[in-house]
């Protein structure tokens, strides 16, 4: 029962704060609770020419119970690609400003709660449409299915904080064609199935009231119809978090350490994938409580 009370009653995260960039905690929203987010990824760097490609999502979270939460979101993007073109993945030089590109409904459950329990565990269920293919801005269908387990435990009376996650995606990609492209340039358009991989791992330290310091790993890996294993990617980096009781904001910073897979011509760094991952990514997450 002391256990239990330093784990409660020490200052740590509000339920619902995300303290990581990418991997996810098991604790969910209070009932009734409601968050709302506008997270910001910023892609940037393929080895050659320019490559930006920025991702924004506004998503509105709702504690149904105080175990179980469902979220919606809306997707836009922007995208600059100038100085290199990849066959079958870049079909040409892109300048988009800003566009809608997808929606996304999920939902996730609470088995144990970390603060309750020896070690926090639940599952999450995301569905995905988008129409815009985020790496070229190409018309894409693109429909997947994510599922994810994510597991959370509190040390040191709750200043020190381990996440834990497994996820796979389905995917049902559909492109449309293009015209006037080269004619031995491959832009497939018969419908893809594929299949990533997800591991992910992270701790978090509170260094001072309301402040959080983050560290996280990841292995992607995806595998595809025609290609088998098309890609893997080894990233890690750290996160600065900021929290109160009605807002908070995450700031994280994710380069690729490794990768490997299909490679497009002339790839001067031939240790990372370049095609769909970037040399790294940076990430703002904003949230509000209400």
């Amino acid at each position: 029962m002391l256990a239990l009370m330093g784990v409660t009653s020490a200052p740590s995260a509000m339920a619902g704060e995300d303290l990581f960039g990418y991997v996810k905690a098991a604790e969910a929203l209070p009932k009734d609770a409601m968050e709302l987010y506008q997270k910001v990824t910023l892609r940037d760097g393929k080895g050659q020419g320019t490559y930006r490609g920025i991702d924004y999502e506004t998503e509105l979270e709702y504690g149904y119970s105080n175990k179980f939460s469902v979220s919606g979101s809306f997707k836009f993007m922007s995208l600059k690609n100038e100085g290199l073109i990849v066959d079958g993945y870049l079909p040409k030089e892109e300048d988009i400003g800003f566009s809608t590109s997808g929606a996304e409904v999920g939902m996730s459950y609470m088995f144990l709660s970390p603060a309750m329990d020896d070690i926090g565990l639940s599952m999450s269920m995301s569905l995905d449409y988008d129409w815009l293919d985020k790496h070229s801005g190409q018309d894409k269908d693109t429909l997947s299915l994510d599922l994810g387990l994510q597991t959370q435990k509190y040390m040191l009376e709750g200043e020190l904080i381990w996440v834990g996650n497994l996820g796979v995606e389905t995917t049902y990609a559909d492109r449309a064609e293009i015209a006037n492209l080269p004619a031995n340039f491959d832009w497939p358009t018969d419908p893809e199935m594929e299949i990533e991989l997800k591991f992910g791992t992270g701790l978090s330290y509170r260094f001072a009231p309301n402040w959080f310091v983050s560290a996280e790993l990841l292995y992607e890996t995806e595998f595809e119809t025609e290609v088998g294993q098309e890609r893997w990617s080894w990233f890690a980096g750290p996160s600065l978090h900021y929290g109160t009781q009605t807002w908070w904001a995450t700031l994280t910073w994710l380069p690729q350490l490794a990768g490997g897979g299909e490679q497009y011509a002339n790839q001067a760094d031939t240790d990372l994938h370049l095609i769909e991952k970037t040399e790294q990514e940076f990430r703002l997450k904003v949230a509000f409580n209400f």
